[in-house]
């Protein structure tokens, strides 16, 4: 069977931040129907782009199975859910997400597609590669553990 690698990259800096990360990747896998086929170390990391308490931070790999469906659409739609499942640990989203003012706050829980097969996606609400992981420790050293 052809699979799709999906790689997420997770953080969270509020409330049991361990534990947030355990919670998502058990949400992912059941709305996904499969096991992650590998996950990073956590590794703690100072906030990025704004003053706070420290992350906990990881990569999740999931092999999809190849179903021949649109990859754009099906990427949106792990998105959505994905944001579900952000919001079902605590996640608020009360700031400002993108443009110029961008601006970062804490959190108990952020799920990012960073990976899609070697699909590029270009959407206003949606880029994969994820356009600013090149930039962050905290995803490119899980990433080299598990890719």
């Amino acid at each position: 069977m052809l699979t799709l690698p999906l790689y997420l990259g997770l953080g969270g800096n509020e409330g049991d931040r361990r534990a947030n990360l355990l919670s998502a990747i058990d949400l992912i896998s059941e709305f996904l129907c499969l096991k992650p086929s590998a996950v990073s170390d956590f590794i703690e990391t100072k906030s990025w782009g704004f003053d706070g308490p420290d992350f906990i931070n990881c990569v999740v790999k999931y092999d999809l199975p190849e179903a021949g469906q649109d990859h754009v659409l099906h990427a949106l739609a792990l998105m959505h859910a994905f944001q579900g499942i952000e919001d079902r640990i605590g996640r608020k989203r009360d700031y400002i997400k993108e443009g110029p003012g961008r601006t970062y706050t804490d959190r108990p829980i952020d799920i990012d597609i960073l990976l899609y097969g070697e699909d590029t996606i270009n959407l206003p609400e949606l880029t994969v590669p994820h356009p600013l992981m090149k930039q962050r420790d905290f995803v490119m050293v899980p990433l080299s553990q598990i890719r």
